[in-house]
């Protein structure tokens, strides 16, 4: 409506200035060119106010392009740590399942490691049952070798190395022959010889 106005005001001037020089009226000619200065004044008024506009739209343009790019950073942002966290879950579901098939092996291995000691309690028991036999024979014969023989064997020497003590009437004897070096027939003569020394 304004610029419906500023041309209504252009033309009267025009037609005024027409009319002033076909009066040649000075008067008149003060008064159009007082009012083509005032147009201009507003003219140049409108121009300010349409650049200020058109300047703050741009403004508002810019920061608008500046949050879209802003939220789309983010957007992408978000997408990949998703992308991340899906790769991570999948990743421990697999360990998961590796974890979960390792810890059936075990428990296989268990059952199988049970039913071995159970199968080994059963044979100790039956060793058990057979050494409360044999031990006391073994235990009578070795106490029968000592009466005869009165050696005491050190249990605890040397690997090829005989060790112990023979008791006789009024002398205790140490015995220390290394198997090694001597034949077993000089062994036993010489074992037998303590026998005779009682």
């Amino acid at each position: 409506m304004a610029q419906r106005h500023d041309f209504q005001d252009l033309e009267e001037t025009a037609e005024a200035l027409v009319a002033f020089i076909n009066n040649s009226q000075p008067e008149r000619l003060k008064r159009v060119r007082k009012e083509q200065q005032a147009l201009g004044d507003c003219q140049a008024e409108s121009v300010k106010t349409v650049t200020q506009i058109l300047n703050d739209v741009a403004r508002v343009e810019e920061n608008m392009s500046q949050m879209l790019l802003d939220s789309e950073q983010r957007s992408n942002a978000r997408e990949e740590e998703l992308q991340s966290l899906e790769e991570q879950l999948r990743q421990s579901r697999a360990r998961s399942q590796t974890a979960d098939s390792e810890l059936q092996l075990l428990q296989r291995e268990l059952d199988h490691l049970r039913s071995t000691e159970a199968e080994l309690a059963a044979l100790q028991s039956e060793v058990d049952e057979d050494t409360t036999e044999v031990i006391p024979s073994s235990v009578y014969v070795a106490q029968l070798y000592h009466v005869i023989t009165r050696i005491k064997w050190e249990y605890g020497s040397a690997p090829g190395l005989l060790e112990g003590v023979h008791y006789g009437a009024d002398l205790a004897t140490p015995i220390s022959i290394d198997t090694s070096t001597r034949s077993r027939w000089d062994v036993s003569d010489q074992l037998w010889g303590f026998v005779g020394l009682q």
